[in-house]
């Protein structure tokens, strides 16, 4: 089993730590357009080996030679934004990167499996997705693993327990349209209202959706931990055939009466990718959400098609 992570930056060279500590795939090819950065990091990744006491062989460089026979590929690719950059600027040049992306990783590798972890998350999936031309079971975005795993953490912290004893689900866009479900949150089987008042959980919620911008904040970039993490999670459900129940961009093909876009949902992981979408009993409220989460995707989908268009003309 083979793992190619492209971007060889703080949030891809976790991935790679991550599943190489794991100890689940047979190789790591880790891609990066500086090839000293990605050599430099899959070489130390590797003298890390005896340490951690794992087997899974590394290597990095530019040239995607490196990826030929890929099973699963985790694209972190991408610019962050810049000051004086507007959103479409940051589209048209991530969209571009992750396409190109695609192109080479597919030629190489015709039936890997896609994680796209670049952001604007669910529209980058979509490229991906067109780009490729795969079925949609085997190209999806993460995002939900990682609001899920902040919404966790911050509860935890709040009610003194262990991280492990909360079940938790978000559905919807990366962000601000993310749609919380507080009554599926179970806390040792309760349920999280009844521990909770409302005020607290929806300040809590806040602060999950706000989570990204917090750490930059404190730190001036982006978190790569937790994304890294997330990602990993992925890879070691489809790698083990785990049939995992995790939140992940999958493409709507009538769920939640949604059609033809990218959106988180609660998907079974395993061999071959998303095995199937699972659609939770949403109240009015939560269904109004999910759908002015799809709104807003939409919307960037439609941006990202308008600036195709002009490129093309």
């Amino acid at each position: 089993m083979k793992l190619t992570v492209v971007g060889a930056g703080n949030v891809g060279a976790t991935v790679a730590e991550c599943v190489a500590r794991m100890d689940i795939v047979s190789e790591i090819a880790l891609i990066d357009i500086v090839e000293g950065v990605a050599k430099g990091k899959a070489l130390d990744l590797w003298e890390s080996a005896p340490i951690h006491g794992f087997d899974t062989s590394l290597v990095g460089g530019d040239d995607y030679a490196l990826t030929e026979g890929s099973d699963i590929t985790v694209i972190t690719a991408g610019l962050p934004r810049k000051p004086g950059m507007s959103r479409d600027d940051l589209l048209a040049k991530n969209a571009a990167i992750v396409g190109s992306v695609t192109e080479q990783i597919v030629s190489r590798s015709p039936n890997t499996i896609l994680i796209i972890v670049s952001n604007p998350l669910d529209v980058m999936t979509y490229v991906a997705y067109m780009t490729s031309g795969f079925p949609s079971q085997r190209v999806m975005g993460m995002a939900g693993i990682l609001d899920t795993a902040r919404y966790r953490a911050f509860l935890a912290t709040e009610l003194n327990v262990s991280v492990k004893d909360i079940s938790a689900m978000l559905l919807g866009g990366h962000g601000d349209t993310m749609v919380p479900l507080p009554r599926y949150t179970f806390i040792g089987g309760k349920a999280l209202p009844s521990m909770l008042p409302e005020q607290r959980i929806n300040e809590i919620v806040e602060r999950t959706k706000k989570g990204g911008g917090e750490i930059v904040g404190l730190m001036g970039t982006s978190a790569w931990y937790a994304p890294g993490a997330a990602a990993a999670q992925m890879v070691e459900a489809i790698v083990k055939d785990s049939n995992r129940i995790l939140p992940a961009a999958a493409w709507a093909t009538g769920q939640y009466g949604l059609n033809d876009l990218f959106i988180g949902m609660p998907v079974k992981l395993g061999t071959g990718g998303i095995k199937e979408i699972i659609e939770l009993d949403l109240s009015d409220e939560e269904m109004a959400m999910m759908n002015n989460s799809a709104e807003h995707v939409r919307e960037i989908v439609a941006s990202y098609e308008r600036i195709k268009e002009t490129a093309m003309a």
